[in-house]
């Protein structure tokens, strides 16, 4: 078996069984192929229905009867529970908080309707678009007549073998029920196909046709209502309604909960609480300012690496995503490879922060730990860490140091990060000079921040069948309480954004692309990445929505030093919280990134499991000087909090 390549320092009711203990060991795996495969997907959370207290559906060849009087009762109780739904969707009207989703309705109309446009207007373009869809249709029906009379008949338009939303059976034994899914899947496939053959259309528009294409067809899955999918049609008659009662009380719970919009539950947070059994890895917060706290986690070594590790987490999510539970902590996993771990822990920011722009996050973010770790342990040489636009921010940061002969940071670690943001996939549907004017409208109203819930539904419809219209109906049509799940907990606890960062990041990372293309400006300075040489580990994860992996390949040439490039199996988030104890997703070692990312790929070695042990020998073989552990509160920083500290217990 060829060997692998040296680390370089140079240029919802009960939740699953977690994964096994996090191992410890360092060494590397063993290469199991050279061509580089479609990894599994990334980590889907635990099916969103639970078993609860409520009678069954009858088996599938009797349909259930209701109990007449209870359903009446039901219907009643529906009337009820529709009534504290509207009113819970109509109260933010009275303080005048009532969101704009008339101007989103807009925006989806006005870029379909260009598609519409672009086939309207010639006769024989629309015509064979027409004749496409209807001679599928014609062989669907035929088809459906075959079944009807007993005969057997292959699908016309099978979904994708991973589509859940059609398991149940008799979406593939009822030739109605069956007519009705391939009748949705043919359809959305010819509409996809339409925006994908309407080249003559600019790729911005395409593409956003192609994300608003997606929150269309998701939304009128037949799976998504009553009368068409036989599961909730056989449970709602077995339930004789109670679960449509139990739906509507969930739903004006939450749009109540998201004052007027609806925020869709996607886990029981009541099994969870912060510094119990979740961010629950021993340490203390040793420096507080306004916009963070640092955490310093105590040693479970007897020596520690001599240089410490500062981790620098996205601000548009709390940091605990690496800390979820022992089993899936990356801190704790660092910690026990002798590590001296620093985490900062962003501020919730309300108005007072408005005024913090991306260069106060550098200073009083990066540069303040700096000087914080420095006084904790005396070191004033760090590796760190910048994980999804943490490390985008580390990135600049590593510019402004190299602008100003700044050398306290030795290597850099940078975790499913964007500095290129020319691919930088569907978020860059949401930042045009239009909606970016209408996000500042939003938070200039708002008091100058930008709620959580903005960025969190954002992230939602990058994937709307699993998380949104999944818990749809689980929650509100099947009347079930989603399961607890750890990941989804973090999820849902979203963070604001201060104004001017916010805008200042949309402008020149994602409408300007100013950091790649070497015209941000930091402190009067310009920041060119080319001048930042230390040795970097870029890591970009194959199936990621939020960074995808050629944007952060692409990124990744424009820094000065050696890069050391690994392509991690499935997403944004399991792609980098994936510890070798579980043994799952895979990941990829080709060299720099250098040429096409295609190439790259195909010529990768592929390793299965974790890129945790690779990347501490590598962190390693760069400083492998040891010193005895060092205990929080241990230098000239007096302890102030028990982590997780005060500023993540925060909530919107």
């Amino acid at each position: 078996m060829p060997k692998k390549p040296p680390a370089r320092s140079a240029k919802t009711s009960r939740a699953r069984s977690p994964a096994k203990a996090a191992n410890a060991n360092v060494g590397p795996a063993a290469p199991v192929k050279r061509a580089a495969r479609r990894p599994t997907p990334e980590t889907e959370p635990p099916p969103a229905e639970a078993p609860i207290a409520a009678p069954a559906p009858a088996a599938a060849d009797a349909a259930p009867l209701p109990d007449f009087n209870l359903l009446s009762r039901n219907l009643a109780q529906m009337i009820g529970e529709g009534g504290k739904l509207l009113a819970a969707y109509f109260r933010p009207l009275e303080n005048g908080d009532f969101g704009q989703p008339g101007e989103d309705v807009a925006r989806m109309a006005a870029t379909l309707g260009r598609i519409a446009e672009y086939y309207l207007s010639d006769a024989q373009r629309a015509l064979a678009a027409q004749a496409a869809l209807s001679r599928q249709f014609l062989d669907l029906w035929a088809s459906t007549l075959r079944r009807l009379q007993g005969e057997a008949a292959a699908p016309v338009a099978a979904p994708d073998p991973g589509d859940k939303r059609f398991d149940h059976p008799e979406w593939r034994d009822n030739p109605y029920f069956d007519f009705l899914k391939q009748a949705y899947v043919l359809t959305t496939r010819w509409a996809k196909d339409l925006v994908a053959r309407a080249d003559e259309l600019d790729p911005e528009t395409r593409q956003k046709a192609q994300f608003y294409l997606r929150q269309l067809t998701s939304a009128l899955s037949p799976s998504n209502f009553v009368p068409t999918n036989p599961e909730l049609l056989r449970t709602t008659l077995a339930e004789s309604g109670e679960n449509l009662v139990r739906g509507l009380k969930m739903m004006a719970e939450d749009i109540a909960a998201g004052r007027g919009n609806l925020r869709i539950r996607h886990a029981d947070a009541s099994k969870f609480t912060l510094g119990v059994n979740l961010a629950a890895t021993p340490g203390k917060v040793v420096y507080r300012n306004d916009l963070m706290e640092l955490i310093q986690y105590a040693p479970t070594t007897e020596t520690a690496f001599k240089r410490p590790l500062l981790i620098v987490p996205p601000w548009i999510n709390k940091f605990y995503v690496l800390d979820l539970n022992p089993e899936k902590s990356f801190i704790a996993w660092a910690v026990a490879q002798g590590l001296t771990v620093f985490v900062v822990s962003w501020v919730n920011p309300d108005k007072r922060h408005a005024k913090k722009g991306f260069e106060d996050y550098m200073r009083e973010g990066v540069f303040a730990a700096i000087e914080a770790i420095e006084q904790a342990t005396g070191e004033r040489d760090v590796a760190a860490i910048g994980y999804c636009v943490g490390g985008t921010l580390l990135a600049t940061a590593l510019g402004a140091m190299a602008a100003t002969g700044d050398k306290r940071i030795s290597s850099a670690t940078l975790l499913a990060a964007q500095i290129d943001f020319t691919d930088a996939g569907d978020l860059k549907v949401f930042v045009d000079a239009e909606q970016l004017k209408a996000i500042e409208r939003k938070m200039e109203k708002s008091g100058g921040f930008l709620e959580g819930a903005h960025m969190a539904n954002a992230f939602n419809m990058l994937r709307p069948d699993e998380l949104i219209w999944s818990y749809f109906v689980n929650n509100y049509l099947k009347g079930k309480e989603p399961m607890p799940f750890d990941l989804l907990v973090w999820n849902a606890d979203s963070a604001r954004m201060p104004a001017a960062n916010h805008h200042f990041y949309l402008r020149h990372c994602y409408l300007q692309n100013d950091l790649a293309k070497g015209r941000m400006k930091i402190g009067g300075r310009r920041i060119d990445l080319s001048k930042a040489t230390i040795p970097v580990y870029e890591l970009a994860a194959r199936d990621d929505h939020i960074a995808p992996a050629r944007s952060v390949f692409t990124g990744a040439k424009a820094l000065g030093g050696a890069v050391r490039f690994v392509l991690s199996g499935s997403g944004h988030v399991a792609g980098v919280v994936n510890p070798p104890g579980a043994a799952k997703y895979q990941h990829w070692i080709g060299g720099p990134p250098e040429g096409d990312f295609d190439a790259w790929v195909a010529a990768a070695q592929e390793y299965p499991g974790s890129w945790w042990p690779d990347w501490i020998a590598w962190l390693a073989e760069q400083a492998p000087a040891k010193v005895p552990a060092r205990k929080p509160g241990g230098g000239k920083l007096a302890p102030l909090a028990d982590a997780p500290g005060e500023y993540v217990r925060v909530r919107v």
